[in-house]
């Protein structure tokens, strides 16, 4: 039960006809979310003359609320647990929804907040791509109250699809999220599933946000040389050609040294490769060949030690 949210809206209607055609003017900046809900609430059963089961019934709003949409539609409470509903404009609810407390009809009141969705269900640091949506139920048992107290609707085996149409791009790098605002006032995200497609188990308020983006801080250096640059006039350009005229300078050193160093490994490699060539000529020795019968073969030209005769003896 929501007894000082309805006290607020009972002051907000006061100043009400019974007709909102006829007092059109509302102070949008001092009306909550809460105090909406229930003029919303006003507007919707206000749309049933002779209502028909399960369809719905666009109404009017008053005129500082133009843009925001809201419909309604009756339903039995058995039908919407076996049946559910296929298609409530950007709804579909699943079989299996169930109310409490139990009433025999209810009705399902549909908000499309359009350009009021900030206003009315502001997030700080988040930018929206959707307008806020909002599914509320209601009992059906008097079409002529005012002031009701929501029921609690939950779906129990598939959730609440809300597909949102004409959806703004995000911008490049950010991450698109469901967002839900439950009648508690807390937030809750979720992802954002494929076709622009969230779910949820109840009812509440839901949009596509995105979090909002922030221009990158230019480099401290940067920041230095933009603020010399500015206040400094010529003086501080001179200095800025001097740090540039430096760096150039420095890079063809750099650039130099790098070529000494490759042409020294160069020549390094080089006078290896000729040193390990004649350390193979040197270690190899080349013997003549002779011609013995038909074959060739090496041929020493005389012998490092000759054979002496160990003794004297002569047979």
């Amino acid at each position: 039960m929501r007894v000082g949210t309805s006290f607020l809206a009972l002051l907000s209607l006061a100043f009400l006809p019974f007709s909102t055609s006829q007092n059109p003017s509302l102070d949008t900046n001092k009306i909550s979310s809460r105090t909406l809900d229930a003029i919303l609430q006003d507007c919707a059963f206000k749309a049933f003359l002779r209502p028909k089961t399960g369809v719905p019934y666009d109404t009017q709003v008053p005129t500082s609320l133009t843009g925001v949409m809201v419909s309604a539609m009756r339903l039995r409470s058995g039908s919407l647990r076996t049946r559910g509903i296929e298609s409530y404009k950007e709804f579909q609810i699943p079989i299996g929804v169930v109310e409490q407390p139990y009433v025999e009809r209810l009705v399902l009141v549909y908000h499309n907040l359009g350009n009021f969705s900030e206003n009315f269900y502001p997030l700080p640091g988040y930018s929206y791509l959707a307008p806020v949506l909002g599914l509320m139920s209601y009992s059906g048992a008097n079409l002529s109250a005012s002031e009701l107290p929501e029921l609690d609707i939950r779906a129990s085996d598939k959730p609440i699809l809300i597909k949102f149409h004409d959806l703004k791009p995000a911008p490049l790098g950010s991450v698109p999220k469901c967002v839900c605002f439950d009648l508690h006032g807390s937030v809750q995200f979720d992802i954002l599933l494929h076709g622009n497609v969230c779910a949820t188990f109840q009812q509440g308020h839901f949009s596509v946000v995105v979090e909002a983006s922030s221009a990158p801080s230019p480099a401290p250096a940067a920041v230095a040389v933009a603020a010399d640059v500015g206040k400094g006039g010529g003086r501080n350009k001179t200095k800025v050609w001097i740090i540039v005229a430096c760096s150039v300078v420095g890079g063809c050193l750099l650039l130099v040294l790098l070529s000494l160093l490759v042409a020294k490994v160069r020549r390094s490699k080089q006078g290896m490769k000729i040193q390990q060539l004649e350390w193979a000529a040197e270690s190899n020795e080349t013997l003549h060949m002779a011609s013995i019968g038909g074959t060739k073969a090496p041929l020493a030209i005389g012998t490092r030690t000759r054979p002496t005769i160990e003794n004297d003896y002569i047979p």
